[in-house]
């Protein structure tokens, strides 16, 4: 599920009207409408705060905003981007201060729908997905295979421990899980020590493992 970790802002000049996008997580529509009324209130001299967002695994929530804007030539078309990118949980505030110049419907369309893309884009999106934490135990001969190997894969290395034996720690999508498994056996012949733990939600940032949640 692809979400916003941490928002941003992007702005855009359109024949002299600022278009200020505000992008922020949300968990609830509680949260993302205090975050509306809160965008209001900072840019309460504005002509427009134009609103959407999205919330659910399925985007099931979503709602949108012209604030005065002609009827779907601002917060429909920010809310289409929402969707179109397949974000989750998230909701995106457009402030527009007029520059005196009309854009015209397709015009504001346009600007809008570029605004959120950049609020978008100054964001940090992550892709959470379910995984379980993979332990495989090794003597030092079969390290080098076994770095190899998760190079080669993609999987998700977290750790090393070193001991009388060598420990990788790594994460697994939980629909890699058979095909890593029977890649280590036949690349160590079956001498890896290899233990599954608990299956997570988590995320790649920043080139590293976070944790969100764990499924009990």
């Amino acid at each position: 599920m692809k979400t916003v970790y941490s928002g941003g802002e992007g702005e855009i000049i359109e024949k002299k009207s600022r278009f200020i996008a505000t992008v922020r997580p949300v968990a609830s529509e509680e949260e993302a409408v205090s975050f509306i009324n809160e965008m209001k209130k900072k840019y309460w001299d504005a002509r427009h705060n134009c609103s959407a967002f999205v919330l659910g695994e399925r985007q099931e929530i979503s709602r949108c905003s012209d604030d005065g804007e002609p009827a779907q030539t601002a917060g429909r078309p920010m809310l289409d981007v929402l969707l179109g990118e397949d974000i989750h949980d998230v909701a995106v505030v457009v402030t527009r201060y007029f520059g005196g110049v009309l854009l015209g419907t397709g015009g504001l369309v346009r600007a809008y729908q570029k605004a959120t893309l950049a609020g978008l884009a100054s964001s940090v999106i992550i892709d959470k997905c379910q995984g379980r934490i993979l332990t495989v135990g090794t003597d030092y001969s079969g390290l080098g295979k076994l770095q190899y190997l998760i190079a080669q894969s993609g999987i998700r290395l977290m750790d090393t421990r070193y001991t009388e034996k060598v420990e990788l720690i790594a994460m697994v999508p939980v629909e890699e899980q058979e095909k890593v498994e029977k890649e280590i056996t036949e690349a160590t012949n079956g001498t890896a020590d290899i233990s599954w733990g608990e299956t997570v939600i988590f995320a790649e940032i920043d080139k590293k493992i976070q944790i969100f949640e764990k499924n009990t």
